[in-house]
């Protein structure tokens, strides 16, 4: 065995008694389980992209629906007392493939739409309520508070990639879906019709607004109606970065410009997704 054979040999032993000696005492916390992984990860034992989805799926077990959801601003919905031919250009122009349908009021949501199930009746000329009502899938409502990886145990389980999110007191307060919680695992998953920049600004009615981390600074001081420098950074991620000086963790805080800006999902190499209200005079 060479040198080198014998010196990795040696580090990936010395990495499993510590591991195994961790595990056997029992960690006692979170981060004390990560600074183990961080250390197999300097090791080249464990590679950055598989550290950066063990570190978003352990940030999931303390994230809320309310931290991510859409919030019920930004919902693209259907009203059952519009005619089909009324609503489907909205669908083709969304490129979304779910639908929450609302009855009389926004609160009252009597079902979801996929957009697949209307192509057949599309082909077969059968576009009214009478078949819509037939292929509705029932909707599934969660509390703004459920913790996301329960929500997403319960999607897995049930085969569901949707839920309406209700607030305290029953009203309807946004929608998410599968995606949206698994983006804070693996990172952003982008497709060909991810190109609104209103998704990467979403405001949770309270003075708060979650904003992904890959948000242009230009962008951000139109929405804000701030001033920040767009020169240094293209991206908002990157301008908060500068300002702590050190890679943060989730739930880490800074303040410039007039607001707060609080760390809400982040991993070893980037920041993913930050939570935004301004900051009283």
């Amino acid at each position: 065995m060479s040198d080198d054979q014998s010196s990795r040999s040696q580090g990936n032993k010395s990495w499993l008694e510590r591991i195994s000696q961790a595990f056997s005492s029992g960690p006692e916390s979170i981060e004390d389980v990560l600074e183990i992984l961080r250390d197999a990860e300097s090791q080249s034992i464990i590679d950055t992209d598989a550290m950066s989805i063990i570190e978003g799926a352990m940030q999931v077990i303390d994230m809320r629906v309310e931290e991510i959801m859409i919030p019920r601003s930004q919902m693209v919905t259907v009203k059952a007392s519009q005619e089909p031919k009324e609503f489907l250009g909205e669908i083709i122009n969304s490129a979304h493939s779910r639908f929450p349908v609302i009855g009389d009021n926004q609160d009252d949501v009597v079902g979801v739409l996929l957009a697949k199930d209307l192509l057949p009746l599309a082909l077969n000329d059968d576009l009214n309520w009478s078949s819509i009502r037939e292929i509705l899938r029932p909707p599934t409502f969660v509390p703004e508070s459920k913790r996301l990886n329960q929500l997403l145990k319960e999607f897995k389980e049930n085969r569901n990639h949707m839920a309406i999110v209700v607030d305290e007191y029953g009203g309807t307060a946004g929608l998410i879906t599968i995606e949206d919680v698994l983006e804070q695992i693996v990172g952003e998953i982008e497709d060909e019709h991810d190109f609104d920049e209103e998704t990467h600004i979403k405001g949770r009615g309270d003075g708060v607004y979650t904003v992904k981390a890959v948000t242009p600074v230009e962008d951000f001081n139109e929405f804000f109606e701030t001033e920040l420098d767009e020169e240094e950074f293209d991206t908002i991620g990157g301008l908060v970065l500068k300002e702590f000086g050190h890679l943060p963790r989730r739930g880490e805080t800074v303040e410039f410009g007039g607001l707060r800006f609080t760390i809400a999902n982040a991993d070893n190499r980037v920041i993913r997704l930050l939570q935004v209200n301004r900051v009283e005079p």
